[in-house]
């Protein structure tokens, strides 16, 4: 799709008039979660293009150290939010026929691309203070490297606040982790201007390069959380206990329902898959039952648009020990 500004900033005007409803994934439907993802990622790209050529040619003016350490992590941002641009398109793409869940998991792997990313900035930036502090610089023109700072700062703040209302309609999972960059930057460039401050004004020439070893230390840790939540998604980890709970509340409510046992659910990207048992009334004809277990997916399907659904009926007192937990119990005896 070709890239259309006036589109893109119509879009985003609207979703900011008119509020944003929080979801998770799943939550929305397929094609309005891609068409979230695709506006939000031009944005990163573009946001990451204008704020790493500003500090690189602040840099060259002032010879500020955390400076530079913001440019090699606004650099790895751009490369990190041009792989989330096309790792939402990618993963957008419905299932085929050898991909029968879809895509979704080219997410996960980006995600785990960008927290290398950001590790790998974290570590030069890391060496560079480290250097700075044996052989300390003066910095000239710090009232230009300020004033590029104070720029990323508002820049980054309204990308911020643009991906926060993007994951809350699509559940993006790579467009969480673009924004953990980002929200890192922020804290990252309020302690540059302070660093920068200090040694320009304060006479504390040091202080420059304890900022960018303090800015290396939190990437670390944003390096890490950003890969915990692609690890969980590659590793099919259950969705939270409150969209479980929920599953079972409007499975339940559902009139000819026993119970509902062996609950599984993982997600993937904007997608969600549910596979569980449901007890019926054991007399009644097969199209009953399966009139019912249409019910619960429909049910289903009002909360989660973008579910992969698979209802298996039971019996109810009657049905032979069988599934999973009944397989894990048995020492995995079939």
């Amino acid at each position: 799709m070709p890239f259309d500004p006036v589109r893109y900033a119509t879009y985003f005007l609207a979703m900011a008039n008119h509020g944003t409803e929080s979801y998770g994934p799943g939550r929305i439907e397929p094609l309005e979660a891609a068409k979230v993802t695709k506006a939000i990622t031009w944005v990163s790209v573009s946001v990451a293009l204008v704020l790493m050529a500003a500090k690189l040619m602040a840099f060259m003016i002032t010879g500020s150290i955390s400076l530079l350490a913001s440019f090699a992590d606004s650099a790895l941002d751009f490369v990190a939010s041009v792989m989330a641009f096309f790792a939402v398109r990618y993963a957008s793409e419905p299932a085929d026929e050898e991909h029968r869940f879809g895509h979704g998991k080219a997410e996960s792997f980006a995600s785990l691309f960008q927290a290398v990313l950001v590790a790998i900035s974290a570590a030069l930036v890391a060496r560079e203070a480290v250097d700075r502090l044996l052989h300390p610089q003066p910095i000239v023109q710090g009232n230009i490297a300020l004033a590029v700072m104070l720029m990323s700062i508002i820049l980054t703040l309204g990308l911020v606040w643009l991906q926060g209302r993007a994951i809350k309609k699509s559940g993006s999972l790579v467009v969480t982790g673009d924004q953990a960059h980002y929200k890192a930057d922020l804290f990252a460039n309020l302690s540059v201007m302070v660093g920068i401050a200090l040694a320009t004004f304060g006479n504390f020439g040091i202080a420059d390069a304890l900022v960018g070893l303090g800015i290396s230390v939190w990437l670390f840790f944003t390096a890490w959380e950003v890969a915990k939540a692609g690890i969980n998604q590659m590793m099919d980890r259950e969705l939270p206990n409150t969209e479980r709970e929920l599953i079972c509340d409007i499975t339940l409510a559902v009139e000819g329902v026993y119970s509902i046992h062996e609950l599984r659910t993982r997600a993937s990207g904007s997608y969600v898959h549910m596979q569980f048992h449901v007890d019926l009334e054991p007399n009644q004809t097969l199209a009953a039952a399966h009139k019912i277990v249409v019910e619960i997916e429909r049910k289903l399907l009002e909360t989660w648009p973008a579910a992969d659904i698979l209802i298996h009926p039971d019996p109810k007192g009657e049905a032979e020990p069988h599934g999973t937990d009944h397989f894990r119990r048995e020492g995995g005896k079939r």
